[in-house]
């Protein structure tokens, strides 16, 4: 009866009864990691599908403005949510910049409008790079550490177990198989924690690149469309009608 009892013992609740101190400082890593890369990721989906809204949104109400003037009343009215309201806000406000500096015939070493303008949307991506990679490293470092705190676990849990046995005076195979399985149940644990947080990191970066590519096409219609109008912005002219195909592709781009 007694053999019985003790090899229906063993398991996770016996390792955490026998664990103290040290012992349980890898299983409460792994426990806060895992729970970390869930948070991550469900908030992570959250904000993509309502930044997704937002963008499809903006895109569709973007080309239905009559001029830049416009545009510009209705940003400044309502800040930006989305990425690429944030684009189009930079980008409209550094042709405002260059409109102030050639209205007081000042030269501010902007280099050309169109140099300007290009690096005013460069920054801007880069900013929405950032943004978007924010928190990717934690999930990288929950899937290449969780696996060897999770080994350090059964190593500790190895030592503690064979010094029990030789304490105790018993070396057959029943006595050591016992205890050293029930360490190894960290090093599971750790590769447990590990495999989702190295697929969510994987799902989020193509999910990002994804996006930056479209904002690429996005910034370089953007682009293309005030670079025409700053030509002739002596006119104020409104925005050209004549784009259609533009359109439909930047809505297109604005749904991904």
């Amino acid at each position: 009866m007694n053999p019985e009892v003790e090899t229906n013992a063993m398991g996770i609740a016996h390792l955490l009864s026998q664990n103290t101190g040290v012992g349980l400082i890898p299983l409460i890593l792994l426990v806060l990691m895992s729970l970390a890369t869930c948070y991550y990721a469900l908030l992570k989906l959250w904000l993509g599908v309502r930044e997704q809204r937002l963008n499809a949104r903006f895109v569709s109400q973007f080309w239905q403005h009559e001029s830049v003037q416009e545009m510009e009343r209705q940003l400044a009215h309502t800040p930006p949510e989305e990425a690429y309201g944030r684009i189009t806000h930079a980008a409209l406000a550094a042709v405002a910049q260059i409109d102030r500096a050639q209205g007081r015939a000042v030269s501010l070493k902007l280099g050309s409008p169109d140099d300007f303008l290009l690096r005013a949307l460069r920054q801007a991506i880069t900013m929405e790079r950032i943004r978007l990679e924010h928190g990717l490293a934690l999930l990288a470092s929950v899937g290449s550490a969780a696996p060897f705190v999770g080994l350090f676990g059964t190593v500790w849990g190895i030592y503690h177990a064979l010094l029990a046995i030789g304490a105790a005076g018993q070396s057959s195979l029943d006595k050591v198989a016992g205890p050293v399985g029930e360490a190894l149940i960290m090093t599971g644990f750790g590769l447990a924690v590990a495999l989702p947080a190295v697929l969510i990191y994987n799902f989020f970066v193509r999910r990002n690149r994804l996006k930056l590519a479209a904002l690429d096409e996005f910034a370089y219609d953007l682009f293309a469309l005030l670079v025409t109008g700053f030509e002739k912005s002596a006119s104020n002219v409104t925005l050209l009608s004549g784009i259609e195909n533009a359109k439909s592709e930047t809505v297109k781009k604005g749904q991904m």
